[in-house]
């Protein structure tokens, strides 16, 4: 069985959305599919295939939550030490052409969320990262050209 590296918070964020989808998305859906079926001709009701539509994805978003979670592989960055970029690292980048600074944290794949600076593992700028160390130069293909990174400062917990 495949098991998926990941942080305690992202974990319990993919179990949040799980209940959600179970107790909450899942019962409204229900019950939308039966109301459009009281409205009579299923062929023509938009309502219906919209409900059945919702309804698919709710139930493929909760067999990956199923999967995931249980295969989860909990890795405490506070439990980490080291001079190299690894899992779990706080890594703050200065990008050598705009010397704008940014911060991310490399988590898992299926908690990585941009807007919170948590960069996934499988992401082009982190496996670019991953074993360099404080001074070291990065190099990432971008849709404008290769951009480049000094790794600033790496830190864990």
């Amino acid at each position: 069985m495949q098991k998926f590296p990941m942080t305690g918070p992202g974990l319990v964020r993919l179990e949040t959305e799980l209940r959600q989808l179970r107790a909450e998305e899942r019962p409204a859906v229900i019950r939308a599919i039966a109301e459009a079926r009281a409205h009579g001709d299923l062929s023509e009701n938009a309502e219906y295939h919209a409900a059945r539509e919702r309804q698919s994805f709710i139930e493929g978003r909760i067999q990956e939550l199923e999967e995931v979670t249980s295969a989860a592989e909990v890795i405490d960055p506070t439990t980490l030490t080291g001079d190299h970029v690894k899992f779990g690292a706080h890594v703050k980048l200065l990008d050598e052409e705009t010397e704008k600074e940014s911060s991310y944290q490399i988590v898992g794949v299926y908690e990585a969320d941009i807007k919170q600076a948590l960069l996934s593992i499988s992401s082009p700028l982190a496996k670019a990262m991953i074993g360099k160390k404080v001074g070291d130069t990065v190099s990432v293909p971008a849709p404008g050209g290769d951009r480049s990174y000094e790794i600033v400062s790496i830190r864990y917990g």
